[in-house]
Formats: structure tokens, sequence, C-alpha cells
């Protein structure tokens, strides 16, 4: 069980084996939540209550990542490419949303987070546009995590937007070639003022980006499991954590 203290020495957390420096929290996770079809799959049921099962998942990972005082927690939620994908499924992934919106407000505005959204959800069916757009501005003032979704969101489409926008700032006047640097076109992103994120989660045994995140992940450090997205508890966020902590970030440098 893990115990939270005020003081600003150093505590170690024991949960199991597993010792979780409480000052050494990553200010930024991502997550892509993967392996929901496959969770089904395995138990003979429609993809779809894979899907559900792995709205549970993130019920107890956001509670934990807000407990543990981790500012920004971005999930990966509906990518530009899952379009593709039946009908029949995509329509569910839509209520679904609607319905946690709606289902989790109150819980996770009492618990002071702030309900963000990334991605172009202007391609989302006005319901959840409006939702989004509710929950955001109902919670836009509180002080705790910011939980990200990302929902039409790839990480090339992102780039191609702000690239729009800064090519549309310089025609008017607004901005010049010299004004361009790495914090100007970070500006421009969906993320704009967070943190890049610090650790990469990708559950469910594939080890790869698949289009999450390009140019924030640039320093990201990355960590895979083998377990499906409906299974991944807190103690596997624990495990995440912990091997976060101990491995060495040099950033491009040497120490």
């Amino acid at each position: 069980m893990l115990n939270f203290f005020g003081s600003k020495k150093s505590e170690n957390v024991a949960v199991e084996d597993i010792h979780i420096d409480l000052n050494n929290i990553p200010k930024h996770i991502a997550i892509i939540m993967d392996g929901n079809g496959r969770w089904a799959k395995e138990r003979m049921l429609p993809r779809t209550m894979g899907h559900k099962a792995g709205v549970e998942a993130i019920r107890e990972i956001v509670k934990e990542c807000s407990k543990l005082g981790i500012k920004y927690l971005t999930l990966y939620a509906f990518s530009t490419e899952n379009w593709v994908r039946p009908n029949e499924e995509v329509n569910a992934l839509m209520n679904l949303l609607v319905q946690y919106l709606r289902n989790e407000f109150k819980e996770l505005d009492k618990n002071n987070v702030v309900i963000n959204h990334i991605g172009d959800i202007s391609k989302l069916p006005k319901i959840c546009q409006d939702e989004l757009i509710d929950a955001y501005n109902n919670t836009k003032d509180n002080t705790g995590l910011t939980l990200n979704l990302a929902l039409n969101y790839g990480g090339r489409d992102e780039l191609l937007r702000a690239f729009k926008k800064i090519y549309e700032n310089i025609t008017e006047g607004r901005l010049s070639k010299e004004d361009i640097n790495e914090n100007t076109l970070s500006s421009y992103l969906d993320t704009k003022g967070m943190p890049d994120p610090d650790i990469i989660i990708r559950p469910s045994g594939e080890q790869r980006l698949s289009n999450f995140l390009l140019w924030q992940c640039a320093y990201s450090e990355f960590w895979y499991s083998n377990i499906k997205w409906p299974d991944f508890k807190k103690e596997d966020l624990h495990k995440a954590i912990y091997d976060f902590q101990n491995r060495d970030r040099r950033f491009g440098g040497v120490k």
C-alpha cells in the first residue's frame, strides 16, 4: 500500500519489492492503450467488450496518477488511422467516450483533474466534441493532474497542422522565419505549454510508437509490457515508474 509524505526528503515507498521515490515522479506519462481487441478475442468476446474493459483500466490508472502527484497523463485513445476500423467498432468507441466523460466527470472534477483533449476533434461526432469541450471548460481551472485524451490524434497530423498555422502567420506578417525555433514549433502543437513525456508506456507486447507524440518523444524513456491494456493495473504503473527512476537520462550529454 502506498503512503504519501509531505517531507522534502526522499521517501521510498514499498509496493511489493518496488521502491518508488516520491520526489522523482515523472511529470508527464503517456500511454498507448493497446490490446483491447486481442484481450476480447482471447475470451471469445466482441472487440467492443475489450474496449469497455479498457475503460476500467483508465479509471484505475488515472486515479493512481492523481494520487502519485503526476502532473500530466496523456492517453492515446483514438488515432487518425483508427477510422479504417469497422463502423460498429468506431461507433462503440465514440459512445464509450461520451459515457466515460459523463460518468466520470464528477469524480475527476472532485479530484482536481483537468480533462483536456489533443488531436483534431473537429472530425469526431458533434456529441463527442460537445462533451469534450464542456469537460475542459468545467475543469480547466483545476490544479491537479491534467488528463489529455488523444482523440483523432496522429503525430504527423499534429505536425502538419502546426506547419500550416506557422505558414499562415508568416504570410500574414505575424511571424518571421527568424522567429522559428524549437520552442516556436512546440508552441503550435496540441501539447503547447506542457512538458514532453518523461516516459511512454505501451502494453500488449508491441514495440512501436504508432504515430504518437512524434515531436515530443525525442528524449522520452520507453517502457513495454506484454500485459494487454484491460489487465494493466496500478502495480504495472508502479513498475514502469520504478524502471524510469533507475534509468540514466543523459539527454545527449555525458555524466
